[in-house]
C-alpha cells in the first residue's frame, strides 16, 4: 500500500484557525481528519483584566448549554468582576456614604451656631 492521501471532509479547503484537525486510524485501518474544536477563552474581570476563577472555559455557543453554577460565582457581581475589584467597589461605597454622615453632622454643626 502506497502513502496514505488524506483529504478533508468538510468544503473548508483552507489552512485556517477554524479548520484545524488532527489524523486519526478508523477500525478499518484508514486514516482520517478529524476536526478539533476551537478552545474557548477564561472569562475576565471587567474592572482589573484578571482571569476569572470558578467559571468554565468554553466557547460561546457550549455557555449557553452549561449550568448555572458553571457559568456564575455566587457572590455580588459573580462571573463580571473578581474578588479583588467587588471588596473594592464595597469599600468605597461604603466610605462614600460614611463621608456623607460627617459632612451633614458638619452643616448640622453649624446651623446651631
Amino acid at each position: 500500500m502506497g502513502a496514505n492521501r488524506l483529504t478533508y471532509r468538510r468544503r473548508l479547503s483552507y489552512n485556517t484557525k477554524s479548520n484545524r484537525k488532527r489524523v486519526s486510524k478508523t477500525p478499518g485501518g484508514r486514516l482520517v481528519y478529524l476536526y478539533i474544536k476551537k478552545r474557548g477563552t477564561v472569562p475576565k474581570c471587567g474592572d482589573c483584566g484578571t482571569a476569572l476563577s470558578g467559571i468554565a472555559a468554553v466557547r460561546p455557543i457550549k455557555l449557553k448549554q452549561l449550568s448555572k453554577p458553571k457559568k456564575t460565582v455566587s457572590r455580588a457581581y459573580g462571573g463580571s468582576r473578581c474578588h479583588h475589584c467587588v471588596r473594592e467597589r464595597i469599600i468605597r461605597a461604603f466610605l462614600i456614604e460614611e463621608q456623607k454622615i460627617v459632612v451633614r453632622a458638619l452643616k448640622a454643626a453649624q446651623q446651631k451656631k
